[in-house]
C-alpha cells in the first residue's frame, strides 16, 4: 500500500494566457496522478525583485500524492518544461512556476530542494492564496500558522483577488 503525503504548492504565471496556464498546470498534475484537494482563488500580483515584467496570476493548491518530495519536484520540473518555461532571468517572466511550499511537517534543506519554501513568510503572493485554503497550517520551522505569518508580513506588494468566472478583470 502506497502512503500519500499532503503538500501545498504555489503556482504563478505572467506570460501568455496566465489563467489558462494555471489551469493547464493543474490538469497536468492531475493527469500524473496528483489529487487536487483544494485550490485558492486566482490573485493578480505585483512582480517582486524584478519589476520590469508583466504582473502575475498566482494560486495556492493543496494536493495529495504518493510522491516523495524529490519525486514531486521532478514531476513539477517536467510539467514546467512541458509548458515551455524558460529561466532567462532569475525571478523574471515565465509561463509557469510551481513551487513546493509545504510538505506536511517535513523540513528539507539541500541544494536541490528546500521545504518549507525559502522566504515564503516574506511573500504576500504566496501567503494570501495559501491563507485562503490553509490559514491554520503551521510552518514547521517558524512554528506559526499561515494566517499569523500573513498578518505579520512586511511585504507591501499588491495582491488582488480576481473576480469570479464570467467577469472581466483588467490585465
Amino acid at each position: 500500500m502506497q502512503i500519500s503525503m499532503r503538500y501545498f504548492l504555489g503556482l504563478g504565471s505572467n506570460l501568455g494566457n496566465k489563467k489558462k496556464n494555471l489551469k493547464r498546470a493543474l490538469y497536468l498534475l492531475k493527469k500524473r496522478g496528483v489529487k487536487i484537494l483544494r485550490a485558492s482563488s486566482l490573485y493578480r500580483t505585483q512582480p517582486v525583485h524584478f519589476f520590469d515584467q508583466p504582473w502575475f496570476f498566482n494560486q495556492a493548491v493543496a494536493i495529495e500524492t504518493s510522491c516523495t518530495p524529490y519525486a514531486l519536484l521532478n514531476l513539477i520540473k517536467q510539467i514546467e518544461r512541458e509548458m515551455k518555461r524558460e529561466c532567462l532571468i532569475q525571478n523574471g517572466p515565465r509561463t509557469i512556476d510551481i513551487d513546493i511550499l509545504l510538505a506536511e511537517q517535513t523540513v528539507i534543506q539541500t541544494k536541490k530542494l528546500t521545504v518549507p519554501h525559502p522566504r515564503m513568510e516574506k511573500r504576500n503572493f504566496v501567503l494570501v492564496p495559501l491563507k485562503e485554503i490553509a490559514a491554520d497550517a503551521v510552518h514547521p520551522l517558524l512554528k506559526k500558522k499561515i494566517k499569523e505569518l500573513w498578518k505579520n508580513s512586511q511585504d507591501c506588494s499588491i495582491v488582488k483577488k480576481l473576480r469570479k468566472e464570467g467577469r472581466k478583470e483588467k490585465k
